[in-house]
């Protein structure tokens, strides 16, 4: 459930932007810069995690994330100027890093044997708040009422879950004698993570600028277009659930390339469309095509770690930081300079990137039901 709440705000401001860019008078390069401070939350995110785990353990890490999450966005709602939207973002960006990385650590701990479908499923769940948040934005834009109210949501819902739920963390903990998990990683774990940042990078250049894109190709209305990126969270969310059951009896690399292979075939056909309803099947399969990546990823980076999960997600999050700073920035920064249509072929070749890491650096896992957390 925390990382639903979290995924109804990247729902919802994601999509977003191009209303946040016409409510603040700024440039796609200017808007970029939301990706940017989020993704530098992010870099201090992994840089903590595997410092705060060791000290509260995972569950309080988790509920400590989603605090610093709250307090963004109540910042992000009442605070209408850039300086201050920006400095929000950093802090909800903070929060929403930090509850993922201890979501898949959790995960991953508790289910040895099948960590990717574990992760998978869960983030399937959590996609329904993704659509949700989409939806909510989006049909508020359309009226009279700002629509970043709809994002206040988050709050109360944060509130309330740890109201229900804090015997969670009544446990004690008991720091490792050894402290954080350290170390250098292997050279096979950093090629790998080139391509994680890859998969990242073409997910958050898809959700911050698609509605730009469709804007611009259909001629769709701000809020119309924030709609229509539901298309993508469904798809992400469908993926995240069937998509392990599916492909279950591939091994987890080949399971990693049908995923790539989606997501560039429905990038193609979103690129060259210009009809509403074909767009958003166009989406649907952008959306299916990111679902598995960041919970294979994730694995192939831990199987890759010598049994240190930790760690790897830590490092996983200065990836995930770079690619959100950067690839929503760079497109914005592109687009001003030849529009958001020829911008996004920055996405194809992303996917490519990370397709040929795969082929470099095959990982030691066979099937879901063989995976093991060491290579």
């Amino acid at each position: 459930m925390q990382v639903a709440i979290v995924n109804f705000y990247l729902g919802g401001f994601g999509p977003a932007q191009p209303l946040l860019r016409a409510q603040q008078h700024t440039s796609l390069t200017m808007a970029g810069l939301h990706g940017t401070a989020m993704g530098v939350a992010s870099i201090l995110a992994g840089l903590l995690s595997p410092k705060l785990v060791h000290q509260f353990g995972r569950a309080t890490t988790s509920w400590l994330g989603l605090g610093f999450f709250s307090i963004g966005i109540l910042m992000f709602v009442f605070s209408p100027p850039i300086q201050l939207t920006l400095v929000a973002t950093f802090i909800t960006g903070f929060g929403t890093l930090t509850v993922v990385n201890a979501m898949v650590t959790q995960l991953s701990h508790h289910y040895p044997l099948q960590p990717s479908s574990a992760v998978s499923q869960a983030s399937g769940i959590s996609s329904v708040g993704y659509v949700i948040g989409t939806l909510t934005v989006g049909v508020i834009a359309g009226t009279s009422f700002s629509w970043r109210l709809g994002l206040l949501v988050a709050v109360p819902a944060s509130i309330i879950l740890y109201l229900l739920t804090r015997s969670v963390i009544a446990g004690e903990h008991i720091p490792e004698a050894s402290g954080p998990q350290k170390g250098s990683l292997s050279r096979n774990f950093w090629i790998s993570w080139f391509g994680y940042v890859a998969c990242i990078s073409t997910e958050f250049a898809t959700t911050f600028w698609a509605a730009a894109l469709l804007r611009n190709r259909v001629g769709s209305s701000a809020a119309i277009s924030t709609i229509c990126i539901v298309a993508v969270g469904s798809g992400m969310g469908l993926g995240r659930w069937f998509g392990p059951q599916i492909l279950k009896r591939l091994a987890l690399d080949s399971q990693f390339k049908i995923v790539l292979l989606t997501q560039f075939v429905g990038f193609a056909v979103l690129w060259f469309s210009h009809t509403l309803w074909i767009s958003l099947i166009a989406l649907l399969a952008v959306g299916l095509g990111l679902s598995m990546q960041f919970a294979l990823a994730s694995q192939r980076l831990i199987g890759f770690s010598q049994g240190r999960p930790d760690l790897a997600i830590g490092r996983s999050s200065l990836g995930s930081g770079l690619a959100i700073a950067a690839a929503p920035f760079l497109l914005g920064l592109l687009g001003d300079h030849v529009g958001i249509s020829r911008a996004y072929l920055m996405v194809p070749v992303l996917i490519v990137i990370a397709f040929l890491t795969i082929m470099a650096i095959p990982s030691a896992h066979t099937t879901h039901d063989e995976i093991s957390l060491v290579s």
